[in-house]
């Protein structure tokens, strides 16, 4: 009967309590702990995937930059042959705006360079040599337009705007050699052309200088 008492006893009944409550702390912290390394564990795996698909998109990208490349502009127009002189007279070009032939031995500045006013075409086309993609329009094109591609130029080395309003059409893209008219700036073929012609393979003196020319 002693035995049992002690067993009732109030010390023994506050030691039982405080073994429960350690034993609930301990499983507390267990449950903490499986929280924290599944949130360590999430976070890393949403980290691996999201860094996967990064990866995976820069690889699209690519891939398509490659295939745009590698693809016939359609429309495009071409011209071989081009002299490459350099002149002090005006040129008579064959085809408006010219791309390629002799031109004046300063080029215009192309390194993202915005011009509001025509700029002499002899100078322009010494930029296409270089490998410079000039983008044109004249009055019939929409301002919205010229804005768009005006930002694309401003965002893009080796790459001028200018107003030419004699050509025929509103938007056209030229290269040394290669030209095409766009409808508008979401034209596909405005990504296409820069892509393929920002010192492209057409490029007579590749890597030649965009600035230290004239520049208006």
């Amino acid at each position: 009967m002693a035995a049992a008492k002690n067993q009732n006893s109030p010390a023994n009944a506050r030691r039982a309590k405080l073994e429960e409550a350690r034993r609930k702390e301990r499983a507390r912290e267990r449950r903490g702990r499986l929280i924290t390394i599944g949130a360590s564990v999430a976070v890393v795996l949403a980290l691996v995937a999201g860094g996967g698909y990064l990866v995976y998109q820069a690889n699209e990208k690519e891939k398509k930059e490659e295939q745009a490349k590698a693809s016939p502009v359609t429309g495009e127009r071409s011209w071989d042959d081009l002299g490459r002189e350099h002149v002090a007279t005006k040129v008579d070009y064959p085809m408006n705006p010219p791309v390629g032939g002799d031109h004046n031995q300063v080029w215009m500045n192309c390194n993202a360079d915005v011009y509001t006013a025509e700029i002499p075409k002899e100078n322009a086309v010494h930029s296409l040599e270089h490998g410079a993609v000039w983008v044109t329009y004249n009055d019939k094109a929409p301002e919205a337009d010229v804005k768009a591609l005006t930002e694309k130029v401003k965002s893009t080395p080796y790459t001028f705007i200018s107003p030419v309003k004699d050509q025929k059409e509103p938007l056209m893209l030229s290269a040394w050699g290669k030209q095409v008219t766009v409808k508008d700036a979401s034209d596909s073929r405005v990504g296409q052309f820069f892509s393929k012609y920002v010192q492209g393979p057409q490029t007579p003196e590749p890597g030649a200088a965009c600035t230290g020319g004239l520049d208006k």
